[in-house]
């Protein structure tokens, strides 16, 4: 695609541009959503931030698990720059884990945390699909139809796109069509499931999939599962909301 741009002798990193935009516009939103529902936008900055420090370290620390052996023979190595040493899935355990260890230790209210983070979010996730197409990452099968892309020497789904255009979509809704009033943690679950259930529909065209046994899909089954928990949390979290408001009124 167009992994890089010539910049006289230097070339300009154009996916990791793309994700440090997408993490710049996520923080902006977030600290703006964190204000208007009176949390202390520094605390959700800070756990973001945190997040990702901690994710990025325990995403090469996972890898280098993996490849224990190598790393012993050059420590020097785990301080690298090359992301394709990065365990994506370890570093977002890690990473979610260090946010949830902040926000306890500040006691931030989970619901109303989680939706200030909804929006940016959404944003990243338009940025993520952007920083694959300009990689070529999350390239789609082979495909003979009429806007397929030539991507590694065959004619493909353009699932970057689909991608793209599936999280512009979520971020339109999570940034203004919620589904409840900001602070229920009702906003947060829709992104979720909305989300989730892009990557379901994607993950069928995709080229590069996990395959387990009888052809079935890694990403779809844990998309599928994430979209049912979601649905089964907004049922349980709205139950709970409406109580809320009942008890007010009797009051």
């Amino acid at each position: 695609m167009f992994p890089f741009l010539p910049l006289g002798p230097f070339l300009l990193q154009l996916p990791g541009l793309a994700l440090l935009v997408g993490v710049w516009v996520g923080l902006s939103l977030a600290e703006n959503e964190a204000k208007k529902l009176r949390l202390n936008a520094s605390d959700i900055y800070n756990l973001v931030f945190y997040g990702l420090v901690g994710g990025l370290i325990g995403a090469r620390l996972a890898y280098a698990g993996r490849y224990l052996s190598a790393y012993l023979d050059d420590p020097l190595s785990l301080i690298s720059l090359n992301p394709n040493t990065l365990s994506p899935y370890g570093g977002l355990l890690i990473g979610v884990a260090v946010s949830v260890l902040y926000g306890w230790r500040k006691k931030l209210p989970l619901r109303a945390t989680l939706d200030a983070l909804t929006p940016g979010l959404a944003a990243f996730m338009v940025l993520f699909a952007l920083a694959n197409f300009l990689s070529g990452d999350a390239f789609g099968a082979p495909t003979d139809l009429p806007w397929a892309i030539y991507l590694w020497d065959e004619y493909r789904h353009p699932t970057q796109v689909y991608e793209f255009l599936l999280a512009l979509g979520v971020f339109f809704i999570a940034w203004k069509r919620q589904l409840a009033p900001p602070g229920s943690g009702l906003n947060f679950l829709l992104f979720l499931a909305l989300t989730a259930a892009a990557r379901l529909f994607v993950e069928a065209f995709r080229g590069d999939s996990l395959l387990l046994a009888e052809g079935l899909r890694a990403a779809q089954l844990v998309s599928l599962g994430v979209v049912l928990v979601s649905l089964w949390l907004m049922r349980v979290w709205g139950e709970e909301g409406r109580r809320s408001r009942g008890e007010e009124v009797k009051r």
